[in-house]
């Protein structure tokens, strides 16, 4: 029998209860890796103790560093150590653009923003990261987005927060080196993701998941006019996980559908 990908990697997904980080949490285990989890949603947390018994999940809301040593020390009382950190963790801004925010609300969503989508990532990698050094071959992947390199892919709080996640990479890269490797996935749109607004938005409720029509605006925008699944993204984060990827830091993988390189629709003959 082949061996997987991750035989015998210790991964701690954070932000592992729904999209993309759910879809991480299984193709790593079926990759051979062991995994835990934090999640700050209870009933998901629930959801996937049920489901995956063996995965140690701890509840608690991944931009506290109480959380995060609370996550690190489960997994690594429970596997010995750990090899892999992956974040997933994310809030949206629905597009709105500097134009669309009242000037009352700014400072409060930026923070919001900011704390969610920039603080969480260096909380959990602080961490973990004693632990990754120790390893010998340890690897921090963090989750960026087509955001953190095109506009008009969310809007300006969502974008600025996912270039600063886009610098943490680079800045962890270069600072890690050579006991850990730190790369970036940039996921375009996502089908059926659960990725959640700002209360000072007032869209703390809805889920980019629930557009209607949302498949086909994926596709449409894409040259390769595919709409991707959390399922489709997990697979990136295996390959920088993994051996295979031993001379890469400081990189990124875009699953994005060739968004890169759109421009008008090609002339066919």
């Amino acid at each position: 029998m082949t061996a997987g990908w991750l035989e015998g990697r210790r991964a701690l997904v954070v932000g592992a209860g729904s999209g993309i980080g759910r879809a991480v949490v299984d193709v790593f285990l079926a990759e051979g890796a062991r995994v835990a989890v934090l999640e700050r949603d209870p009933d998901k947390s629930a959801a996937i103790g049920a489901a995956l018994p063996e995965v140690p999940v701890t509840v608690g809301d991944a931009v506290t560093r109480q959380a995060n040593d609370a996550a690190v020390t489960a997994a690594v009382e429970a596997f010995g150590g750990l090899d892999v950190l992956v974040n997933c963790v994310g809030v949206f801004d629905f597009y709105r653009s500097l134009l669309d925010l009242d000037a009352d609300v700014l400072d409060v969503a930026f923070d919001e923003m900011f704390r969610t989508n920039v603080l969480s990532h260096l909380q959990s990698v602080k961490a973990a990261l004693p632990h990754l050094q120790a390893s010998g071959r340890g690897v921090v992947l963090l989750t960026e987005s087509t955001s953190s390199y095109f506009p008009g892919r969310g809007g300006v709080l969502y974008l600025s927060s996912k270039f600063a996640v886009r610098g943490i990479v680079t800045a962890l890269a270069h600072d890690l080196a050579p006991e850990v490797r730190v790369n970036g996935v940039a996921p375009g749109g996502t089908l059926g993701t659960d990725l959640r607004g700002l209360p000072s938005l007032g869209t703390a409720g809805s889920s980019l998941g629930d557009i209607p029509g949302r498949a086909e605006e994926l596709a449409s925008r894409v040259p390769l006019q595919v709409a991707l699944t959390a399922a489709d993204h997990a697979w990136s984060y295996v390959f920088l996980a993994s051996d295979r990827s031993r001379g890469i830091t400081g990189g990124v993988v875009h699953p994005d559908g060739g968004i890169g390189v759109s421009a008008s629709p090609r002339k066919r003959s």
